[in-house]
């Protein structure tokens, strides 16, 4: 999870997510009030990893004809790995 990297204080999984807003806010640490800017890369992760599952259920695990089933799978694992983005998502500090 990332800390803050003034005073080393880490955020929550919450506080983290409730950034992802439309415009991907930013972050203030609650423990010394620098402002973190989530970075490019950190956007196209959150991208990357909601359109992840879709593209492997696509490509390769169609389970079968059902389309229902197929597209269902893919939106549950598109949720789960959404909720962990904020695990791995990198912010750096605003100049």
């Amino acid at each position: 999870m990332q800390k803050c990297i003034k005073c080393n204080s880490q955020f929550g999984w919450r506080k983290i997510f409730q950034s992802y807003k439309w415009t991907y806010g930013p972050l203030e640490c609650d423990n010394c009030g620098s402002i973190h800017k989530i970075a490019i890369f950190g956007r196209f992760t959150v991208a990357f990893l909601t359109m992840l599952p879709f593209l492997i259920v696509q490509f390769f695990l169609i389970p079968s004809d059902n389309v229902f089933l197929t597209i269902g799978g893919a939106g549950l694992m598109a949720t789960v790995c959404f909720l962990l983005s904020p695990f791995v998502v990198r912010y750096k500090e605003r100049l």
